[in-house]
């Protein structure tokens, strides 16, 4: 086990102590432990119990519970609460924004056991007078509630396209020369999925006993056409069978959206199509009288009408960006030094790195005074001397504050290089007041990016609403570029509005907003939804050369100046 499954163990222990109403000091131990660990270098593993002891936050009995979980995997203070607390509680406190104290309100005084039961009694107004809730507390739970329980079973594509290149792998390894291909929603690289899907042309019996062997899933069930199965996490997998002469078009049928298909009637009839030998997609495509549509554009929006026109664009490779812009070093909240993250940037290839700590509204995250700033740039200065041609460029993710504002006076904002602007406080916003500080905020000459733009957390948070078209018309009236945060949690901006964006001449940064270097490789799920979004290398900002970036923000800076 590392560090963080240790950490993760000990603040679990922390929260249930608090919902049982244990020792309040036994708690802070566990806390302050669990926050000492999750920042130690060294894996507690690797250390013997006078160097355990010697760690900040950690005791002698708390030695003894790390060497217990370290050697069996549990702690039994931890596991005779989960005893002891009904599951649907347990899951009430993975509720953003329900702590453990008004969990067990909810639990000892109204006797709920579960979000169904929770949600139910916000309908019915039983938390307004209870205390320590009140009406806007109800609605805001009810909010909560009713968007968990909309995406239970649903999963990030990051975590389950891991899996799926596991089974994959797996798979081919046990049967030899068999076509395995991903498809369905995975293969076309959405966002959030509901189950992992294969076209396999291996005998189903034998693909069964294979599944069976292995550890990674179980059989659910199995018929001529194809093969369910369950992961270890309760991840639905499925497999389409057929022969080897049929895979393309089973490969093509399965990968489309329903819309795409439908899209596809209208000039000929799929089945008709499909029940010809055709021997790859390209070929089938070609019975349509269309060029081959990229999988991720298989949505039924405009790939239809852009293939009719022979106008189907040129989608964004990974290989095309030049730099990475938008990322956090040790200044602020990040993991890795500044030096670690530009050496980082530099080994991956590209030519140059935007740096961008917090700004200082963002105390939470550390974010930098204006003598902090002042000394980033002076250390910048230096080791951009060493790593040349390679250069670090000067960046902040300026706070926008609740007027619109930027973080900081103009002539600290005047010192950087370029600014992203993100909201990350007050998020509970209507769509007016949301639209109208994001407006603000992109109409300050200072602002170079738009970043994160709904704040939305896939699978958590919504993000607050936004006029879109109205924001967006903005970025072009005010040359602002919009980010697409390619953390695989954010991929904010949504790419269903890259092309109003492209409409409009808005460029599209593609932003890992990268905490520690390994941070960067975000940067994949970023390119995999921007193709969703048809973006093209002209119109993504950091496929820029670092000659052609510092051009457009001097350029930038020279007409701040002037105006």
């Amino acid at each position: 086990m590392n560090n963080h499954d240790i950490a993760s163990i000990l603040k679990d222990t922390a929260k249930l102590m608090e919902l049982h109403e244990g020792n309040p000091f036994k708690i802070k131990s566990y806390q302050n432990a669990a926050f000492n660990i999750d920042r130690l270098e060294t894996e507690l593993s690797d250390m013997d119990e006078k160097e355990m002891g010697a760690v900040k936050g950690i005791g002698k009995s708390m030695v003894a519970k790390i060497q217990n979980i370290l050697s069996t995997g549990e702690l039994e203070d931890l596991e005779k609460m989960l005893q002891d607390t009904p599951t649907g509680v347990i899951e009430m406190m993975r509720v953003k924004g329900i702590g453990p104290k008004k969990v067990a309100v909810l639990w000892k005084e109204l006797e709920i056991e579960n979000l169904g039961e929770l949600l139910y009694a916000c309908n019915e107004n039983r938390l307004i007078e209870l205390k320590g809730f009140g009406e806007k507390s109800q609605n805001s739970i009810k909010k909560v509630v009713e968007f968990t329980i909309s995406n239970k079973g649903i999963h990030h594509y990051a975590s389950l396209e891991v899996d799926a290149k596991e089974i994959s792998e797996f798979i081919q390894k046990k049967i030899k020369n068999i076509d395995l291909s991903f498809t369905g929603a995975l293969r076309r690289k959405c966002e959030v999925l509901d189950k992992i899907e294969f076209v396999s042309s291996a005998n189903a019996d034998e693909l069964e006993k294979s599944i069976k062997s292995s550890k990674l899933l179980s059989v659910d069930k199995k018929d001529k056409d194809s093969l369910t199965a369950i992961t270890s996490e309760n991840v639905n997998v499925v497999f389409y069978l057929c022969n080897e002469k049929s895979f393309s078009t089973t490969l093509f049928k399965t990968t489309a959206s329903e819309e795409h298909l439908s899209e596809l009637d209208k000039i000929k009839k799929s089945d008709s199509v499909l029940s010809k030998a055709l021997n790859s997609e390209e070929e089938i495509y070609k019975e349509f009288g269309l060029a081959y549509i990229e999988p991720e554009l298989r949505e039924g929006l405009d790939e239809i009408k852009w293939a009719k026109a022979n106008k189907l664009p040129e989608l964004i490779e990974h290989a095309d960006l030049k730099g990475i812009l938008h990322n956090h070093s040790t200044y602020s909240d990040g993991q890795n030094s500044l030096q670690e993250m530009a050496e980082h940037c530099k080994e991956l290839g590209f030519e140059y790195l935007g740096i961008c700590d917090h700004s200082k509204s963002a105390f939470y995250a550390n974010g930098m005074s204006a003598d902090t700033i002042k000394k980033q740039h002076k250390e910048i200065d230096e080791l951009n001397k060493k790593l040349a041609p390679f250069k670090i460029l000067k960046g902040i993710e300026s706070d926008i504050l609740h007027s619109g504002s930027l973080d900081y006076e103009d002539d600290v904002l005047a010192s950087f290089d370029f600014i992203v602007a993100s909201v990350h406080s007050g998020l509970k916003m209507d769509k007016e007041k949301a639209t109208k500080r994001l407006i603000t905020a992109i109409e300050n000459p200072f602002t170079t990016i738009l970043g994160h733009p709904t704040g939305r957390l896939l699978l958590a948070r919504e993000g607050y609403p936004i006029d879109h078209k109205k924001v967006i018309d903005a970025c072009a009236k005010n040359d602002v570029v919009i980010e697409l945060n390619a953390h695989p949690y954010r991929l904010d901006l949504d790419w269903r509005w890259i092309q109003y964006a492209l409409s409009k001449r808005v460029m599209i940064s593609i932003n890992p907003d990268a905490h520690h270097v390994d941070g960067y490789g975000d940067m994949y799920y970023g390119v995999c939804v921007a193709r969703k979004g048809a973006l093209g290398k002209a119109m993504t900002f950091n496929t820029k050369s670092l000659k052609e970036i510092e051009d457009y923000f001097q350029k930038r800076k020279k007409n701040i100046l002037v105006s």
